[in-house]
């Protein structure tokens, strides 16, 4: 099986691909900026979705775009905000629906 790492011309196609992961972010992830610096920070890379808080204290996204965007932003997760102490990031692979205009925070 080929891999997007075999040629020049296979890395293109991946980057031309829409990928769409949902992140949960656990550990000190609330009450300090994580989800208005997930938006600015997908925005910035040009990725569709939306971020939210949850209940049980993770920070819960949505992320559509380029693998290579979708990559920088998961390393982002893993750091997070200055304020922020991210214990984990849990990562599901869906389906991509082109379905957003934009990224936003839920509440």
């Amino acid at each position: 099986m080929k891999s997007c790492r075999d040629s020049d011309e296979l890395r293109a196609s991946c980057e031309s691909a829409i990928r769409r992961v949902h992140v949960f972010i656990t550990g000190r992830v609330q009450g300090v900026f994580f989800r208005a610096e997930t938006k600015k920070q997908a925005s910035a890379l040009g990725l569709k979705g939306w971020v939210r808080n949850l209940y049980d204290r993770r920070v819960e996204a949505v992320f559509e775009g380029s693998e290579s965007d979708i990559g920088a932003m998961i390393d982002w997760c893993r750091k997070g905000p200055n304020l922020s102490h991210v214990a984990g990031v849990e990562i599901v692979e869906e389906t991509p629906t082109a379905g957003f205009d934009d990224f936003s925070i839920r509440y």
